[in-house]
């Protein structure tokens, strides 16, 4: 027996069987369950994608790509445009700078998994080059060999390509961009077999090893930033030169790191929106 408002009501049939269950408790229970279930899909679906939201770029380089100070003051690198001017592309993004002066793809390798796979990026511009390809002349005795050789050079731009892929990053290659004779550079570089009459003499290696970047891009299907041609092409322009947008000879200046940031963002937005490459 079972009481309702203090009354006596039986359970049971007046032939002593129990009274069938309602016939529609059972579909409400699952009802309700599949609400639950949902809900909690939702919920999930709308934490990844708040997750997903915000994106790690890292920037991974030598001293290109690195932090600078010109006469004290912080030289704004194209990281820090991509940091301030993702946001008014649609990409809400946190961009780590992972250059370091000096660095050479040899270098890099030894450094990828703290600076880089730890960082779990969605996206890594990768730019080395113009140490890789270096013969350091000014040495005692001189060097005769480039510090890291073309064929290495490939393949450890290979290796970040294929080992970003395996976790799930896209990549951008960026070329070196080229350099320009200064009076402290013919000191110490302007012995063969480098030229310091030839106003490009400098770039003897380094515009073989942009080439590699250029290779690598294409084989590896994936975008390529062409820093070393975009520079020339402005110092071919009326009363311009590729001085214009160097600091020393060898590293971007303030306009020549926005040059290369507004290349970087036009291929970051495509990249990001694009499919899977």
């Amino acid at each position: 027996m079972v009481v309702e408002q203090g009354l006596p009501v039986s359970s049971s049939q007046p032939d002593g069987q129990p009274m069938p269950r309602h016939p529609l408790r059972r579909p409400i229970r699952l009802f309700r369950a599949a609400l639950v279930i949902v809900a909690c899909l939702c919920a999930g679906a709308a934490f990844a994608q708040g997750k997903s939201a915000v994106r790690t770029i890292v920037a991974f380089g030598d001293s290109t790509t690195a932090p600078r100070e010109v006469d004290g003051q912080p030289l704004v690198v194209y990281a820090d445009v991509l940091r301030k001017d993702l946001p008014g592309k649609g990409v809400d993004a946190r961009v780590i700078n992972a250059g370091v002066p000096g660095n050479t793809t040899d270098d890099a390798r030894k450094r990828f998994q703290h600076d880089v796979l730890a960082k779990n990026p969605d996206l890594v511009v990768v730019q080395f080059g113009a140490n890789d390809s270096a013969i350091d002349v000014w040495r005692n005795p001189p060097a005769t060999a480039p510090r890291v050789d073309i064929d290495r050079y490939e393949a450890n731009l290979r290796g970040f390509v294929a080992e970003l892929r395996r976790h799930g990053a896209r990549v951008i290659l960026m070329t070196p961009d080229p350099f320009r004779w200064t009076d402290k550079l013919k000191s110490l570089y302007g012995k063969p077999p480098y030229d310091p009459n030839d106003p490009d003499g400098f770039n003897l290696l380094l515009k073989k090893y942009a080439e590699v970047v250029r290779r690598v891009a294409r084989e590896e299907k994936v975008p390529l930033v062409d820093t070393y041609a975009a520079f020339g092409e402005y110092g071919r322009g009326e009363k311009q030169s590729v001085d214009d947008l160097l600091l020393d000879g060898m590293h971007p200046n303030d306009r020549g790191h926005r040059m290369v940031a507004e290349l970087l963002l036009a291929e970051i937005v495509k990249t990001i929106e694009g499919p899977e490459r």
